[in-house]
């Protein structure tokens, strides 16, 4: 079942523990490519000293956080690595869920030609490497991920066990906001990026 606009409209937090489990679908080149979702972290707005939307920093570049969620935003890091986004919560709240990693579940081998690797678990272990093996990139970037064709999501009522909640990786700058637990990932798969201290979530 394809997740509707009403999935999207909650929380950053709420939203990237909910987006575990389910399957993100590219479309391209005639192929279709699927890949569950395994690990996300929550970027939670003006408040948030991680967040490029921090004290409200509206630009060309963040203004996908501030659309209605479910709303593709993707940048670059490094200048080279495109990282995967998608909007949480109502217009002008900006919120947004970054995911980490996925695990591949159709089409593998097409991902393995795209990422340039051999083996299954490096295909999609990050945020860099699940946009190559996905072919995700800026021409997605403001896409309604509800209404387009070239990406979406769905339920497929797959059960998770555990839930790892952690710090996010990379934001030492946050200041008190790296300490976080804006960090979630499905416990014991192989494709998270980074397995650190956690708290286990009861679900």
């Amino acid at each position: 079942m394809k997740l509707e606009k009403n999935f999207f409209l909650v929380d950053g937090v709420t939203l990237a523990k909910n987006l575990l489990g389910k399957v993100l679908v590219r479309k391209i080149d005639n192929k279709i490519l699927k890949a569950r979702i395994v690990e996300t972290e929550a970027y939670m707005g003006p408040l948030d000293k991680a967040a490029h939307s921090y004290k409200n920093r509206r630009t060309n570049r963040t203004e996908p956080m501030f659309l209605e969620g479910g709303h593709i935003y993707i940048y670059l890091i490094y200048g080279m690595y495109h990282c995967f986004n998608i909007s949480a919560n109502k217009k002008d709240i900006p919120e947004a869920v970054l995911i980490r990693a996925v695990e591949p579940l159709e089409n593998i081998e097409y991902m393995k030609q795209l990422r340039n690797v051999k083996k299954d678990e490096d295909i999609s272990n990050g945020p860099g490497k699940l946009t190559k093996a996905l072919a995700i990139d800026k021409n997605l970037n403001t896409l309604n991920i509800t209404k387009s064709a070239e990406i979406w999501l769905e339920d497929d009522n797959y059960t998770i066990t555990n839930i790892i909640e952690t710090k996010r990786i990379g934001i030492d700058y946050a200041e008190e906001y790296k300490d976080k637990l804006w960090r979630f990932y499905i416990s014991e798969n192989r494709y998270v990026s980074v397995k650190i201290n956690f708290n286990l979530l009861n679900l």
